[in-house]
């Protein structure tokens, strides 16, 4: 058994890509290459489906991943015990997450902390996110509304009010704060039905028998703001993510069922090694922010 074809295994199942998996052990792509080739020839097994823009395990392939993702954390860990009294000085971290409102000052904390820290971003859904988690292709996850999960260890380290983004010289626009009744037939343009957002929105709507006039769905913030801005119709959006523009207001909806809670995760089993430990520790110094 070869440790060395196992490891670069275990990294391209984690990363889903030969090009991630070299960059994460530090070698060349050929070198990972060769060492998955080396491995199929020697047990006859395919372990990875290749396509022209992805890597898939084979049935054999998710079954060995299940053995190697254990093994090499172990050994994550054993490093980690064994630097513990050493400054934490260098490291790489590959974090996931659904928005980089949250994320970004708390990597500008942990760079003043640990300038010699690289952090590889994965920008997805908060599904995508908590996949990612799961399948460790990363280490850490910001997320908004995570489901409990038994391998997951979560804490929460914000909470975001669902705002209505409006023109700025629409009739609602000087409120402080809106009744989600006040909308019931206006002209919407939200995010796409999948949006965390846009979930909570929806929710609330049904609760309290709001139904508002939807003319159109869109897969990006920046692209609601414009369309309200506009004045195609009132847009929704985080109060994480209202930004700055001259031409619309953000006026939170009153209600406590339109919230978001975002929270910070990692595996578990992975909770106290040391770079998971200190970014941990940066993002609970602050207290909860309330957008």
């Amino acid at each position: 058994m070869n440790l060395f074809q196992l490891r670069a295994f275990d990294a391209v199942s984690r990363e889903g890509s030969f090009t991630r998996a070299a960059r994460r052990l530090c070698v060349s792509q050929p070198a990972v290459t060769g060492h998955i080739k080396a491995l199929e020839e020697r047990y006859d097994l395919v372990l990875f489906r290749r396509t022209a823009r992805s890597v898939e395990l084979t049935a054999e392939g998710r079954a060995l991943a299940e053995l190697t993702g254990p093994l090499f954390g172990l050994v994550e860990q054993a490093e980690d015990l064994l630097l513990a009294n050493r400054d934490l000085v260098t490291g790489r971290v590959e974090m996931a997450v659904d928005g980089p409102h949250i994320v970004m000052p708390l990597l500008a904390r942990l760079r003043e902390s640990h300038p010699g820290i690289t952090v590889s971003l994965i920008l997805g859904n908060a599904a995508e996110t908590c996949e990612a988690l799961l399948a460790e292709r990363a280490s850490i996850g910001v997320v908004t509304e995570v489901q409990p999960h038994p391998d997951l260890h979560v804490e929460e380290i914000a909470v975001s009010r669902v705002c209505a983004v409006l023109p700025r010289g629409h009739a609602l626009a000087g409120e402080q704060e809106i009744d989600l009744a006040r909308l019931a037939g206006a002209a919407m343009v939200l995010r796409e039905p999948t949006s965390v957002t846009r979930r909570t929105f929806d929710a609330a709507c049904r609760r309290r028998g709001v139904a508002p006039a939807i003319l159109m769905e869109l897969d990006s913030r920046e692209a609601v703001i414009e369309a309200a801005a506009s004045g195609l119709g009132i847009g929704i959006v985080s109060s994480l993510e209202r930004g700055e523009d001259a031409r619309i207001r953000a006026v939170p909806i009153g209600g406590p069922d339109l919230v978001n809670r975002h929270a910070i995760a990692c595996l578990a089993r992975r909770r106290n090694l040391r770079l998971i430990r200190a970014v941990f520790d940066i993002a609970r110094s602050a207290a909860p922010v309330t957008a």
